[in-house]
């Protein structure tokens, strides 16, 4: 199961769940070049490894299992996704 961060980061991005991610899966992190032109952060759905850290520690509460993803926001996985290809091709 992975984990997806919906509309409530727009515009927020506070890092409290990057610094709370024991894997680093959560980008882009304040010293990316990444972080000013995003508009919200993006957990790696190939680094992720569900163990949830990331969901109490946001101020926000945008984090959420997919599988808890209200159906409101079901079209943030397909951006989270096309995040990482971008980033990563």
């Amino acid at each position: 199961m992975a984990y997806i961060i919906a509309e409530p980061c727009i515009g927020v991005k506070d890092t409290a769940c990057v610094d709370a991610c024991p894997v680093d899966c959560i980008h882009p992190r304040k010293d990316e070049v990444e972080f000013e032109e995003a508009q919200q952060l993006y957990i790696d759905p190939q680094e992720c490894i569900d163990c949830g850290a990331c969901v109490p520690v946001c101020p926000v509460s945008a984090i959420f299992a997919l599988d808890d993803l209200p159906e409101k926001w079901s079209h943030f996985t397909p951006i989270n996704e096309e995040y990482y290809r971008k980033v990563s091709g």
